[in-house]
């Protein structure tokens, strides 16, 4: 195992350790209760943001299950090396939001981003609700932001005035309060350790939009900051049994938004026999430990309809020449290995794949591909990286990898190093931004395509619909 390999399987063991997140959280836990405070979240709150509109309202409904106290900032935009493709993440946040929105049974965000006049608007009415250093909570602002949220996000704004009771002759003063606060909200984020709007920060941890809330509501639960008289009302509810410690994770009571379990309900045969169901092309990185835990989630789905899985690998972000800082690889792997303990995939230790290894691993792919093994040969390299710290790097490391696959290394170890593979990844990544992505995993079935190892509902839902609503 060479060293760089050795030095990452050290520091993904070490922060992926149950057991130090665990004394973590106590530690948090102990000195609130020597402080007597209250069960406290940092709400960071971009107002042009459509996640961040979805993680206020459903704040606002966490408020009233729990004893919490939410103080929201007001942030800005983030910084260009944590938005590398900013023209295409705002885009796609319009359609992937209004997805969301949908599924969750939240007010949804509008077609189109609002102009810079009535988003100044709405943040100058928010300023004005914003606690003193003196003052506790938040909850009117959070209030604010929902409401005010809703009126900015109409799909034609309805003539809505966004304006309130600022005399014109405040106008300068009130945009220099919002510059202030927007930069104390953007510090304090910074502070922190994370780089995003629409997340929210509790007892040492991040919750990035309405996907991970579950994971705040139980530990909440845990806590027992459940509002009294609210969780039997809310088992009932969930159709579960009353009484006893509420548990999200085993649905004992139903979470504010639940990521959608894939293929809960089956593919009834029938169905997909009259049906001609388009590829499913999976956009895929060997570095990536998001792709990593939708591996098999996405073979599965591939084989519940029984269409063609194409693997249409790109290079990972940080070798085309896009920075990834320590706060979000820390972050990344800190929420992958909670996706993977939830859908029950071994995450850790890692041996990091970047550079040489990735490059060794892609120039067999194809090769792989063309032996009919593409596959397997794709799941044993993600498997023995991420959950074994194989070092891909290596001949032994590689020649593994190959094997478990079901192919002959003594053949493959002959196409090594061949670039050919360059220009098939090159492609990939221009069809990729065609498609208005630019991160992994993403997929494509048919016109609809979808980031996010978070989104594969969002292809199923597709296959169902193209196979008449019967499957």
């Amino acid at each position: 195992m060479s060293i760089k390999s050795f030095a990452s399987k050290q520091f993904s063991t070490h922060l992926l350790d149950e057991r130090r997140r665990d004394k973590a959280r106590a530690r948090a836990e102990r000195e609130r209760r020597r402080k007597g405070e209250p069960h406290r979240i940092e709400f960071f709150h971009q107002v042009d943001d459509p996640y961040s509109h979805l993680l206020a309202q459903a704040l606002a409904k966490l408020q009233e299950r729990y004893e919490v106290e939410v103080v929201t900032w007001l942030v800005e935009p983030p910084e260009d090396w944590a938005a590398p493709a900013r023209a295409l993440l705002e885009s796609y946040s319009l359609v992937d939001a209004r997805r969301l929105a949908e599924k969750a049974g939240l007010h949804p965000t509008a077609a189109a981003p609002p102009s810079a006049e009535p988003v100044l608007d709405v943040q100058q009415q928010l300023v004005a609700t914003l606690p003193t250093p003196e003052e506790a909570g938040g909850r009117n602002t959070l209030e604010a932001a929902v409401t005010l949220g809703r009126a900015l996000w109409q799909s034609e704004l309805d003539g809505a005035d966004l304006s309130g009771s600022r005399p014109e002759g405040r106008r300068t003063q009130c945009e220099a309060s919002v510059r202030t606060a927007l930069r104390a909200g953007t510090a304090r984020r910074a502070e922190l350790g994370h780089y995003l709007g629409g997340t929210c920060f509790y007892g040492g941890e991040w919750t990035w939009g309405i996907d991970r809330l579950a994971y705040l509501e139980e530990r909440l639960a845990d806590l027992g900051a459940r509002r009294a008289g609210d969780d039997a009302d809310a088992g009932r509810k969930a159709g579960a049994p009353t009484g006893g410690a509420p548990t999200v994770e085993h649905g004992a009571i139903a979470p504010i938004y639940a990521q959608p379990r894939l293929l809960e309900e089956p593919v009834p045969a029938d169905a997909l026999e009259a049906a001609d169901l388009p590829d499913l092309h999976f956009f895929a990185s060997f570095r990536s430990p998001y792709t990593w835990i939708s591996t098999e989630r996405v073979i599965r789905l591939a084989e519940a309809f029984g269409v063609n899985l194409r693997i249409r690998f790109v290079l990972p972000m940080v070798m085309r020449g896009l920075p990834v800082k320590r706060s979000k690889r820390v972050y990344i792997l800190l929420d992958a290995a909670r996706e993977a303990r939830r859908n029950g995939v071994q995450f850790g230790p890692i041996s990091d794949p970047v550079g040489k290894p990735v490059e060794r691993g892609y120039s067999l792919l194809p090769w792989a591909i063309e032996q009919g093994k593409g596959i397997e040969y794709f799941r044993s390299f993600m498997t023995l990286v991420f959950s074994q710290a194989v070092d891909a790097g290596s001949d032994r490391g590689l020649k593994r990898i190959v094997e478990e696959a079901g192919l002959d290394w003594s053949e493959g170890r002959g196409y090594l190093d061949d670039p050919a593979w360059r220009e098939e990844a090159e492609r990939n990544r221009e069809e990729l931004f065609d498609l208005g992505l630019w991160g992994v995993p993403s997929f494509r079935v048919g016109s609809v395509a979808a980031w996010g190892q978070d989104r594969l509902w969002v292809l199923e839902d597709e296959y169902r619909r193209l196979a008449g609503g019967r499957a």
